[in-house]
């Protein structure tokens, strides 16, 4: 008798698509036999300046005690984080990426019978950790392609415990503003956790009335802030990220937290990031100048696109998004499908260099001028 393994599997991990991230330039190349060197990689929203030197030469330095483990605490990290933040080291949780974190929240507060609200068109994290920990997943629509505030807390019932809120809003680059955003946590129970997801929050800024998630913990005892460094700072390869919230809850999230989840490397380079501000105004000026890049040539091409705050666009192309995905990349230009968010007629490009972002669109012009998908 054959045995079907997947029937052993818990209902919700059943049920679940693996994630699929942007196409490596690697695997391009082999695939379509192609110069690595050749290839313009706008998929996977990461900082096309480079690494921080700072970082690279911390990086470097951890390289002499690979043979040791990690600190389990991070506690050099969070002291740096804690001083640049105004918070306790004790409200700081360390992961494997903000990815890690977002599933430490699920698994230390949600499970079989409990609700966890995100939106339509959220990051598809939120969903796959909700399923993989036996909990239910309540999707709420959208309103223009972002949050529905109003709508996400009339969708909190007693059952209710976690609700995801992106801000930026990846993939589609949505934002909502300080005053939104509290009057969306004044209605919230306290006793729903609410995570404010704020991977891209380092292209916002406070001038623009943009919140700082981190400023609202005392209001909000509720809430859990996760940020990344793998976006602005830079480090996508090393996979460092982290939660702000109470002590109560960040005590929660070390329980279920694996020891050694954030690697001696990335602790460095982390730690040391955070002194280049140079770097990280770099980083904010690029990403302005590129996404005014994109979108103006969004315009003369007379194609719509989701106004982003993030580090990337939603360019809507049409019916024909997958064919025109596929045709990019014979041109050796790679960006990200998003028909697995639901929107089948959009293309999300990540900000590159000038010149990378000119390639793209160029060949974009190309496609569609040689009529995609014939």
């Amino acid at each position: 008798m054959t045995i079907d393994f997947r029937a052993l599997a818990p209902e919700g991990v059943q049920a679940l698509m693996p994630y699929q991230p942007g196409k490596p330039i690697e695997e391009l190349a082999r695939e379509l036999n192609l110069d690595p060197a050749s290839i313009v990689k706008l998929a996977s929203n990461e900082n096309p300046l480079g690494p921080s030197e700072l970082a690279l030469a911390a990086a470097r330095d951890a390289l002499a005690d690979l043979c040791r483990y990690p600190d389990g605490n991070g506690f050099s990290l969070k002291q740096k984080l804690s001083q640049r933040l105004s918070v306790k080291p004790e409200q700081i949780t360390l992961g494997n990426g903000s990815n890690d974190v977002l599933e430490l929240v699920v698994r230390g507060f949600a499970g079989p019978g409990a609700e966890v609200i995100y939106s339509r068109y959220a990051f598809a994290v939120y969903p796959l950790a909700t399923l993989a920990a036996g909990a239910t997943c309540v999707e709420v629509a959208d309103r223009d392609w972002g949050h529905d505030l109003d709508a996400m807390a009339a969708a909190v019932t007693e059952r209710t415990r976690l609700i995801f809120v992106a801000n930026p809003n990846n993939p589609t680059g949505t934002v909502h503003g300080a005053e939104a955003l509290q009057r969306f946590l004044d209605q919230v129970p306290e006793r729903v956790l609410v995570v404010l997801d704020e991977a891209y929050c380092e292209y916002l800024s406070a001038d623009d009335g943009f919140p700082d998630g981190v400023a609202l913990l005392a209001r909000y005892p509720n809430l859990i802030v996760t940020r990344t460094f793998s976006k602005a700072w830079g480090l996508a390869a090393l996979r460092v990220g982290y939660s702000i919230s109470s002590p109560v809850i960040a005590d929660i999230l070390n329980r279920v937290r694996q020891p050694f989840n954030v690697d001696s490397i990335a602790l460095a380079a982390a730690t040391a990031v955070l002194d280049d501000e140079a770097y990280l105004e770099q980083a904010r000026k690029v990403n302005s100048a590129g996404l005014q890049q994109l979108q103006t040539g969004f315009d003369a091409l007379g194609l719509p696109y989701i106004p982003s705050a993030g580090n990337f666009v939603a360019v809507e192309v049409g019916e024909q998004a997958a064919a025109i995905y596929q045709q990019l990349l014979a041109k050796g230009v790679i960006v990200r499908p998003v028909a697995g968010y639901g929107m089948t007629r959009h293309l999300r490009v990540s900000v590159g260099l000038p010149a990378e972002n000119q390639r793209f669109l160029d060949a974009l012009a190309e496609v569609l001028a040689e009529g995609a998908g014939h």
